[in-house]
């Protein structure tokens, strides 16, 4: 039985034995969408109540510290049970799901939500988990347990980018490098600003990925960057990175009839918006998206200079 085989058992036996998991899963079924297009490609809406704990997280330090870690073991609901992979992470079944199969996939020990010493094991887990997209959200741009190492994984098909990336690329797309065995894409669509990496090979897309990973921290001073990461494989790796800007934007924080709780992260970039209120479900414009996504992806003057950082990485490359 290899680790997709596994994965699938374990879901089924956890969705028999867990209440909360088959009754939150069965939710979805009659969950409300809309799309909004726009030149090329659309974003699909979700009202999904149940991740209001999610999407409205105080993640800043004093808040984290003041409560116990959910991903802990000991912390953990009696129901959720674990499944281990490689003695490095714990695939754990998310009971307020976005997906019809969603996981949270937590390292051991408790460990701060680092990407650098941990990108091979999302690699490993992609190519592990074929039928899932694995995804990594920074612990300042979409982790609400960013004091916790972890990965997700979701059922593919539900993010409208993976159905909609070849044309986008094609449209939008500015290749940073073209080789047998590596490709690297810089793509601003007008709302997202992401690097594209595919290769066959996880050192090349390691490799690459290490300078975008400095060039983001520089911008930080040295702390964490703000990456979001979606990662696909079907015989050879695709790996979405989203350089963030910025964690949350201005309508978060207004008050009153301003206010749109709406928390940006992987999912999210990946054109499925996640709105827990119905207020903001009905009211979200193209117009909103297009607002919001422009304040919390990477500015357009600072994206042109990872570009020409990248270019001139990779050029060097064999």
């Amino acid at each position: 039985m290899d680790d997709q085989e596994r994965v699938n058992d374990f879901f089924i036996s956890q969705v028999h034995s867990w209440p909360l998991l088959a009754d939150n899963r069965e939710k979805l079924g009659s969950v409300r969408l809309k799309s909004c297009s726009f030149d090329g490609f659309s974003f699909r809406v979700q009202f999904n109540p149940g991740r209001i704990i999610s999407s409205s997280a105080k993640v800043d330090p004093v808040s984290v510290k003041q409560r116990e870690c959910f991903l802990c073991a000991g912390n953990r609901p009696p129901q959720q049970k674990a499944l281990r992979f490689r003695d490095a992470y714990e695939i754990l079944c998310n009971p307020f799901p976005i997906f019809r199969e969603h996981f949270t996939i937590a390292r051991t020990g408790h460990t701060p939500q680092v990407i650098g010493t941990e990108f091979g094991w999302l690699l490993e887990l992609s190519r592990a988990l074929p039928r899932l997209v694995v995804f990594y959200n920074g612990p300042d741009c979409g982790a609400s347990a960013p004091d916790h190492m972890h990965f997700q994984a979701g059922s593919r098909g539900a993010m409208p980018l993976e159905g909609e990336l070849a044309a986008v690329t094609e449209r939008y797309g500015k290749p940073l490098v073209r080789s047998r065995e590596f490709n690297a894409t810089a793509i601003d669509d007008g709302l997202r600003r992401m690097i594209l990496l595919e290769s066959v090979r996880s050192e090349r897309i390691t490799d690459a990925f290490t300078p975008l990973h400095d060039f983001m921290r520089e911008l930080r001073e040295g702390a964490e960057p703000m990456l979001n990461i979606l990662a696909y494989y079907r015989e050879r790796w695709q790996v979405l990175i989203f350089p963030r800007g910025r964690h949350r934007p201005r309508q978060f924080f207004e008050k009153g009839e301003n206010n749109i709780l709406i928390s940006p992260a992987a999912v999210d970039m990946g054109g499925l918006l996640i709105t827990p209120l119905e207020k903001d479900f009905l009211r979200l414009s193209g117009e909103d998206i297009r607002d919001i996504f422009s304040q919390v992806s990477l500015p357009v003057l600072q994206f042109r200079e990872l570009q020409e950082l990248l270019s001139a990485t990779y050029g060097h490359q064999p």
